[in-house]
């Protein structure tokens, strides 16, 4: 999918209620899940003992953590859109943050954005976005949050 790109602060305040796009689709893989169990220290049965999930889970896999969905929200965003004529843009936090489906192994998910206001914050101008990470053939998202993201214009 093509990133929109954002020129600058003016292009910025341009797309105020505007969707921005769709990262490329990403496969949840048990080792995806793993790995972040590991760098957590968050080895709960639902996410990682095959063996148990067999037997006593309802969703018969291994799924994400919630978390996990929240964690790959930055990394995305960049998939989304392209800043020109920043000096800088970081995520500044979350606000309103809700897990409404498993995001299960195998599982293919994006992140989906629209910019919803964009206010001046002392050097930079901090944007306020909706965003979710769906999952492919799923009515309910894993994750739905608004991201908070401060950009930096050129010096």
């Amino acid at each position: 999918m093509a990133k929109t790109i954002i020129d600058g602060i003016a292009g910025l305040q341009s797309l105020v209620g505007k969707e921005l796009g769709a990262s490329e689709w990403r496969t949840l893989t048990y080792a995806d899940i793993v790995r972040f169990a590991d760098a957590t220290g968050d080895h709960q049965w639902i996410h990682v003992d095959r063996e148990r999930i067999a037997k006593e889970s309802p969703f018969g896999v291994p799924i994400a953590h919630g978390y996990f969905s929240v964690a790959v929200i930055g990394g995305l965003f960049f998939d989304v859109v392209e800043a020109r004529g920043m000096s800088m843009v970081v995520n500044y936090g979350m606000n309103r943050v809700r897990f409404p489906a498993p995001l299960k192994e195998n599982s293919r998910y994006r992140l989906t954005c629209k910019l919803l206001e964009v206010k001046e914050v002392g050097k930079a101008h901090e944007a306020l976005l909706s965003g979710a990470i769906e999952i492919e053939g799923e009515a309910k998202p894993a994750c739905v949050a608004e991201l908070v993201f401060r950009f930096f214009g050129n010096a």
